[in-house]
């Protein structure tokens, strides 16, 4: 099952985010296949104001999990995030998934 984690960057955070990016890089890359889509959301400035990544996952708990694992998360990097089941409706990324 797919899930998607939506955050939302903290006001002030882009420093931190810029910081602990590295860290985060990793964590994303040891997801390996579990990990489908990841990438921040931009302002109209074109600077991340978030993130959205979505997981491969058994089950809800699996995918937050996974999300609170995220070096972002401790570091304050989000001041929220929420983790839904999400479901494609149209895929036009050439990616085949379950």
């Amino acid at each position: 099952m797919l899930f998607a984690m939506i955050a939302k960057d903290a006001p002030g955070a882009l420093q931190l985010r810029l910081d602990t990016r590295p860290v985060h890089l990793e964590h994303l890359n040891s997801l390996g296949k579990k990990l489908v889509f990841a990438g921040a959301l931009l302002d109209a400035d074109e600077k991340p104001e978030g993130s959205i990544v979505v997981f491969e996952a058994e089950t809800l708990e699996e995918a937050q999990a996974m999300a609170a694992a995220d070096p972002f998360v401790p570091a304050g990097v989000f001041a929220s995030y929420e983790v839904k089941r999400w479901r494609i409706a149209i895929n036009n990324s050439g990616a085949e998934f379950a």
